[in-house]
């Protein structure tokens, strides 16, 4: 209809210009060259004014396209005013702008729908293309890697050199486990790779799963399991032992006669009393291990975490006192509450303030602190941290093992205790320590259980 009305209007002007020439032709030859003139003067307006017309048509279709190569669609073009001519291409331009416009708020509403949905991910993801520029990344995988902001996945080889190996290594649909350190924290990352491409360019997609908590609930069952198997064999074992020798030696002190040499029923009796002490020894043993691997639910209270802090403190300052350990508490805000089982939390903090003792008997300063605070994400984090021996690297990783102990008289089960009583508070324990310099020690709780 718009092109209909142009062709009119077009076609109009040639007509006239047509006529005016033909008129004033016919006026030439029959020598009235007043006419002629006339004619000539109209043939000249109507060229000029239709000169006019195609050029206007033009400057207003490159000014639209102009504005449709930078993309901006907000302008307005006059349809019920300004020039006839120009009226039916405004309509259209407006037409096409407001298409246009239609469009991009769809795909603005569908970019911040999945921005949303990405936010709310756990999952850290991060794409970018060929030469490593990243092209996405959300707040997830910033959080978990305590990043501010990513421009290169190449600036991750600074930071993080482990996880840039394993993103170059990298195999898509072949989701590979890796183990790094995020400032005091241990964290076990399930990196996954996918790639595609777009507007002809090829695109690396990463997402990072941390399955540390999953990993470490299924080694601790692993653990739970293989001691139920071992604490019901040793008791079914020691039971019958220590049942038989006390039996025995019932026997023996009412059965010594005369012609039995007394030496030899002592013999006999000493070996049975060694036999039971043993064996009930054994039993406790068991009934120990029994209890670390069916350890109850924690009953969660409103603790305050200075009270908390000052109790433990308070229980062993006659020990720590007697080594000369100087000890220092730092709550802030000294209000911080945390919604946890008290006396488990008692018992970790007192597990880990003893081994700190322990590790500070050679320093000639000891020096040891409690520490809590909430992080960005309001998770509360309480440190025990030492000036002491440290730990050696090559035995870190197996601290939190069960049975696993460098002291001569250790049993292996307070820091293997402490973290499952962590998993029961859906937290974490992290340790960071170096050889001869000391140990920190963290307790993270998730925000979900802290007021």
């Amino acid at each position: 209809m718009i092109f209909k009305s142009l062709d009119v209007r077009l076609l109009g002007r040639l007509v006239l210009l047509v006529a005016s020439l033909a008129g004033g032709g016919y006026a030439a030859q029959h020598h009235a060259y007043g006419l002629a003139l006339g004619g000539l003067v109209l043939v000249v307006v109507l060229v000029l004014d239709l000169t006019r017309y195609l050029t206007r048509g033009q400057r207003a279709l490159a000014d639209f396209t102009l504005a449709l190569q930078y993309r901006d669609f907000s302008r307005e073009y006059p349809a019920q005013s300004g020039p006839a001519a120009l009226r039916p291409f405004h309509e259209a331009f407006n037409q096409v702008n407001a298409t246009f416009r239609e469009l991009r708020a769809e795909q603005e509403g569908q970019f911040q729908y999945l921005q949303t949905i990405l936010a709310l991910l756990d999952t850290g993801i991060v794409s970018y293309d060929a030469a490593g520029t990243v092209a996405w990344v959300n707040e997830a995988f910033k959080q978990l890697l305590h990043l501010p902001y990513l421009k290169n996945i190449r600036a991750l080889q600074a930071r993080q050199p482990v996880l840039y190996e394993a993103i170059c290594r990298a195999v898509p649909g072949q989701p590979a486990v890796v183990k790094l350190t995020v400032g005091l924290q241990t964290v076990q990352l399930l990196v996954s790779a996918t790639q595609f491409k777009l507007r002809g360019e090829a695109f690396t997609l990463l997402a990072f799963k941390n399955v540390s908590q999953t990993l470490a609930d299924a080694e601790t069952a692993a653990w739970q399991q293989l001691l139920r198997v071992m604490t019901h064999e040793i008791m079914n074992s020691v039971a019958p032992i220590a049942s038989l020798a006390d039996s025995l030696g019932r026997h023996v002190q009412r059965g010594r006669q005369p012609e039995v040499p007394g030496e030899l029923l002592d013999d006999v009796g000493t070996g049975i009393r060694i036999i039971q002490q043993r064996s009930e020894g054994l039993l406790r043993f068991a009934q120990v291990y029994r209890n670390f691997s069916n350890l109850a639910s924690p009953q969660r209270t409103t603790l305050y975490v200075q009270e908390l802090l000052q109790t433990t403190r308070q229980l062993l300052a006659e020990q720590l006192a007697a080594q000369g350990i100087a000890i220092t508490l730092s709550i802030r805000p000294a209000h911080l509450t945390l919604h946890a089982d008290g006396h488990l939390l008692e018992q970790v903090l007192i597990n880990l303030v003893l081994n700190a003792a322990q590790a500070l008997t050679q320093t000639p300063t000891p020096r040891l602190s409690l520490r809590a605070w909430p992080d960005e994400q309001q998770r509360v984090v309480i440190e025990v941290k030492d000036n002491g021996s440290g730990i050696p690297a090559d035995v870190l990783d197996s601290i939190f093992i069960p049975f696993f102990t460098t002291r001569p008289h250790g049993s292996g089960i307070g820091l293997s205790l402490a973290k499952q009583i962590m998993q029961l508070h859906q937290g974490s324990i992290q340790v960071h320590s170096v050889a001869g310099a000391g140990s920190t020690f963290q307790l993270w709780f998730p925000s979900s259980v802290t007021h």
